[in-house]
């Protein structure tokens, strides 16, 4: 097979980019910002194995420093005694969360693609998208509303219900549920418009054939339209897996706080790092922890898609 020459792709590149220069214009801001914040700051990660001199902020003096600690910076984590704690948090409240928001989009996409009203399926769209750009801090004051001692409308009830109220703000094995469930309202809405997406890909006339050959909407769900869509269900899987070791720390600290009583059940190694920090204040110990997490997810990710791929080739990401 002939190859084409790198003259002839870099001529290629540069036809391409006038066609279609509008479209390159739109990809110019996300592609800046790839190259800024991930590729760029690459050498950065060298501090992680330095002890951090602030007076040395250049790339190069960073690399030339001389301030090699080797692995002492890991450390700070790995000796503290609640290691084990925070990383089984993480992987525990994440593996919640994709498992059940990978569930309920999927669910909510099918759902919402048997509906024959157009109006009524916008209208539950907005409804479901709306919680998604609620901020975690707004967020945290629905829940104080709900589970306050004194005004808790769950307390409330459970006055008017004949039971003793609750504290729930010191009853550390209940949050793990609470945080699964505003996870959900939050971020289920948005997912579900991606799988939507994938269902709008597929080929009419195969729904149709089936309609034909006398098939039910609940047979051309399962034996049609899931199908289809299992491909990105399992690459949003894969890439969810890839973040498994990154808790995220926005929504566990607007939540949770500083309530050292539910750290039992919540406390996940971006909130214990970040704890830490606040009262040690070294950038590389920070870094250490930030690669750590990043080796672990890249190999999960690299694990879950060769697995995949033996398995379901057609999932595979690569």
């Amino acid at each position: 097979m002939n190859r084409m020459s790198p003259d002839k792709r870099r001529i290629g590149l540069v036809s391409d980019i006038r066609r279609n220069r509008f479209s390159y214009l739109i990809l110019l801001p996300a592609a800046a910002y790839v190259i800024i914040f991930s590729y760029l700051s690459y050498p950065y990660i060298a501090i992680a194995f330095q002890r951090f001199d602030y007076r040395k902020s250049n790339i190069f003096q960073i690399l030339f420093s001389g301030n090699w600690v080797g692995f002492k910076n890991f450390e700070f984590f790995f000796a503290s005694q609640n290691a084990s704690l925070v990383t089984y948090n993480t992987v525990y409240l994440n593996f919640l969360f994709i498992l059940t928001g990978t569930v309920l989009a999927v669910l909510l996409a099918l759902l919402l693609n048997e509906l024959r009203s157009k109006w009524f399926t916008k209208i539950s769209q907005s409804i479901m998208l709306f919680p998604n750009y609620i901020s975690w801090i707004v967020v945290s004051y629905i829940l104080l509303s709900l589970f306050s001692n004194e005004y808790g409308i769950v307390n409330r009830l459970m006055l008017s219900l004949g039971q003793a109220p609750k504290n729930w703000y010191t009853d550390a094995s209940v949050w793990p549920g609470i945080l699964v469930i505003v996870r959900l309202w939050k971020g289920a809405g948005m997912s579900a418009i991606i799988y939507l997406a994938a269902i709008a890909g597929i080929d009419s006339t195969m729904r149709e054939a089936a309609e034909i050959d006398g098939a039910n909407r609940f047979q051309i769900t399962t034996r049609i339209t899931l199908p289809l869509i299992t491909p990105t269900i399992v690459i949003m899987t894969l890439l969810a897996i890839g973040r498994i070791m990154f808790g995220d720390f926005g929504m566990i600290y607007a939540l949770i706080g500083d309530n050292g009583t539910l750290y039992r059940t919540t406390d996940i190694i971006d909130t214990y790092v970040f704890r830490a920090l606040r009262q040690v204040g070294d950038p590389s110990q920070a870094m250490a922890i930030s690669l750590f997490q990043s080796v672990i997810g890249f190999i999960m990710v690299f694990g879950s898609n060769a697995l995949v791929r033996k398995l379901y080739p057609d999932g595979a990401l690569y």
